[in-house]
């Protein structure tokens, strides 16, 4: 029971350290975001700033135009989350309750596109969304493949269709449901966990996607939040004789973190729910 008891205790203690750990850049971060930008260049640094400045975030939102790249970030977003669930529930259903020769080839076929690092194909992409679709310098190319399904995502909510009871799906059948009303009224229902995930995944990688962005944006009226931040890299009185504003932009980088976090506490028990049931059948 004794040594039971201290591994319980050493366990507890080694995810302690670790997560202290993992937290230091973020202790960082926020250190950095509440100091003056002399202190930021001192030697040796200090984690405890000598005067804590508020004032940063407010100076931070208000010297880019953070509201137009809020709503530009929130269009890719809602887009990509929306076509993200639409496409990928339909095609997952397709995979896991419709029989037919090819299903396994398909299925296959389509987990192996998985196998590809997204920079391989970033140059065929980006040529035929600029040079056919003339799509260069618009929100278009960053949510409008959303709605042709991610592999990913048709694995992970494939599997969890798998696990719903059959015997119930057809009952709604017999009571004269098309496909569509049982995936409707019967499927999507009882998939709130594995929808939930798949948004958040949607979510988090939309929000924080800065290559995407980069690589088809040039009007700055048009730059999502995490193409923005690099506002402060560059420009300012001060900035020529310290260099880059880092209490600024760490400042700024830590409301756009925000969401985020904020979406990660509330969805979590379901979160976590969505990833564990997935898991449960093959």
């Amino acid at each position: 029971m004794r040594a039971k008891r201290w591994s319980g205790i050493l366990v507890y203690v080694l995810l302690i350290v670790l997560s202290a750990i993992m937290l230091v850049p973020v202790a960082v971060t926020v250190s950095t975001s509440l100091k003056e930008l002399t202190e930021v260049y001192h030697e040796p640094p200090t984690l405890i700033p000598q005067k804590v400045c508020w004032a940063n975030y407010r100076e931070a939102l208000t010297s880019f135009p953070f509201l137009r790249y809020l709503a530009n970030t929130l269009i890719v977003v809602v887009f990509s989350i929306t076509g993200t669930l639409l496409s990928c529930t339909a095609v997952a259903y397709g995979f896991a309750r419709f029989r037919c020769r090819l299903n396994k080839v398909l299925f296959t076929l389509m987990l192996s596109t998985m196998m590809l690092p997204g920079i391989v194909t970033s140059i065929p992409t980006f040529i035929m969304f600029t040079r056919y679709f003339g799509w260069y310098d618009t929100l278009y190319p960053l949510w409008v493949p959303s709605f042709f399904a991610a592999p990913f995502f048709v694995f992970l909510l494939t599997q969890f269709f798998r696990t719903l009871p059959t015997d119930l799906l057809d009952a709604a059948r017999i009571d004269g449901c098309t496909e569509l009303g049982v995936l409707w009224r019967i499927v999507v229902p009882l998939s709130k966990p594995a929808l939930l995930t798949v948004a958040v995944f949607t979510f988090m990688g939309q929000w924080n996607d800065y290559i995407g962005p980069l690589l088809y944006l040039q009007d700055p009226d048009k730059f999502t939040l995490a193409l923005g931040l690099t506002h402060f890299l560059s420009g300012g009185a001060c900035r020529e004789l310290y260099g880059t504003a880092w209490n600024l932009m760490m400042a700024a980088s830590l409301v756009v973190m925000l969401p985020i976090i904020v979406l990660f506490f509330f969805a979590q028990r379901s979160f976590i729910e969505g990833i564990t049931l997935t898991g449960m059948k093959g």
